[in-house]
């Protein structure tokens, strides 16, 4: 598996339709390609996103990163949405996992 972490602040001014509607574009894209495993995204209440988005490969994150019209948003994000952003990529974390029994 591998996890990319796009963790961000959005500019006070944006146009907030218009970033909404470019953002469930860029999911459902995302969905549709090969080693697409999963995608959820938190707001935290001071205003910061954290988006996770799981991978099979390194190779299939970095083929959506390729993608024409995801790099046209991403160009989009920095000049007219973000007011700052760090991506974290890993390959291969470290996983624990718990489920309760009934």
């Amino acid at each position: 598996m591998f996890l990319v972490v796009f963790r961000n602040r959005k500019r006070a001014d944006i146009d907030q339709a218009a970033y909404a509607a470019e953002a469930e574009r860029m999911e459902q894209m995302a969905r549709d390609q090969p080693g697409f495993l999963s995608f959820k995204g938190y707001t935290a209440d001071d205003g910061e996103v954290i988006a996770l988005s799981e991978w099979e490969s390194e190779e299939a994150a970095r083929g959506w990163g390729r993608v024409a019209e995801h790099r046209a948003a991403q160009l989009r994000g920095r000049e007219a949405y973000y007011e700052s952003y760090t991506l974290f990529a890993c390959d291969n974390p470290r996983v624990h996992r718990f489920t309760a029994q009934d």
